[in-house]
């Protein structure tokens, strides 16, 4: 059963192949070179991939990234869809981002051949249930990560390589290398007693209920916390795998000095503002102190590793530090978009400004 299939699926991207044919009949072999992706693999990849796809988990963190390099929307003719409740930022940047196709979360292998592609895009995780397919149907695959700051500069520099800017690659590597470092820099100085407890908090109201979720130890979110100079109270419960459910007396025994929320695929803002006035958060440490923050979000949360992590370890740094560490996020904010997208400040007036949440108490 298994050749059967396997068999079908060739003949489909022959068949799809064939009708892509130029009128002449002739087929032009395309030069190829290699790069090794965050696998650790060889892969052939055209030396100017111009159709690209990026599908499954996770495809914001790929297709904002890819964004990061001019033109390479006019190349992407597939991506998932990205939505988490906000809506998706990347047709405020491409005004043809309609015309492309948008795939559900569970897109199989043929839907993805019909686009006849001449280059995947996916994260790691996506090997076995589509990647593998994918390369068996003779659709060469690069697997990237963007889980971690490094993970962040090994990717970028390949996307630069992938795309036939490796120039471009180095310097959005350098640009999130440099901004970590000086956050790490600001706090490089403090001891264990200095750094505030730190807890970041993930929460759901679903059915009357309030659900609260930590992040793995080895996560970014855990990861920026510590970078920013907190002492994140959280990992030993939760050691690595993913989200670990914990309950409000779990949060009470912690008793931190800082509590960042975040709200995914919620109004983030009326949650936060539930939760701060519940009558068992209020009367934690934090709370009494007035230094529970909802994490900033725009389009997306700034916790999570999309290519806004670095403006969110920016903010950190500055909320567990006051006094000491003083950063003006607008400006911040301007000179992102500008670097990473081409905006003018009148255009994050206009796309980012309405929406953002979270960078000073009268957001939150």
């Amino acid at each position: 059963m298994t050749r059967i299939c396997r068999r079908g699926i060739v003949a489909f991207f022959l068949f799809v192949s064939i009708a892509l044919l130029p009128a002449t009949g002739v087929v032009e072999i395309e030069e190829s070179r290699s790069v090794t992706d965050a696998l650790g693999r060889e892969v052939d990849v055209p030396v100017r991939p111009e159709r690209i796809v990026t599908a499954g988990r996770s495809v914001l963190m790929i297709a904002n990234a890819l964004y990061l390099f001019p033109g390479a929307g006019d190349r992407i003719v597939g991506v998932g869809r990205i939505d988490q409740g906000r809506g998706n930022f990347l047709p405020e940047i491409d005004e043809r981002y309609d015309q492309k196709t948008q795939f559900e979360r569970n897109v199989g292998a043929e839907q993805i051949a019909a686009l006849a592609p001449d280059l995947a895009i996916l994260k790691s995780q996506m090997r076995a249930t589509l990647g593998d397919q994918l390369e068996l149907i003779g659709i060469p695959v690069i697997y990237v990560d963007f889980e971690t700051p490094e993970q962040y500069e090994r990717d970028l520099t390949l996307l630069g390589e992938v795309l036939g800017q490796p120039e471009r690659g180095r310097e959005v590597a350098r640009y999130y290398a440099t901004r970590q470092r000086e956050v790490e820099l600001g706090v490089r100085e403090l001891d264990s007693e200095s750094r505030p407890a730190t807890l970041f908090l993930s929460v759901n109201l679903t059915g009357g209920e309030t659900l609260f979720e930590v992040p793995s130890a080895e996560w970014m979110q855990t990861r920026m916390a510590t970078m920013a100079g907190g002492a994140p109270v959280w990992t030993e419960a939760a050691p690595g795998g993913g989200w670990t459910r914990v309950t409000i007396e779990q949060v009470a025994a912690w008793d931190p000095d800082v509590i960042t929320i975040v709200a995914y695929r919620q109004n983030a803002t009326q949650t936060f503002a539930r939760i701060v006035t519940n009558p068992l958060f209020s009367s934690l440490r934090a709370a009494q102190d007035e230094r529970v923050y909802l994490f900033p979000i725009d389009f997306y949360s700034w916790d999570q590793p999309d290519v806004r992590w670095i403006l969110g370890l920016r903010w950190l740094s500055g909320i567990l530090h006051p006094g000491r560490i003083e950063v003006d996020m607008l400006p911040e904010i301007y000179s992102f978009f500008e670097f990473a997208y081409g905006m003018d400040q009148g255009d994050v007036d206009r796309v980012i400004v309405p929406i953002l949440d979270g960078i000073t108490s009268e957001d939150d």
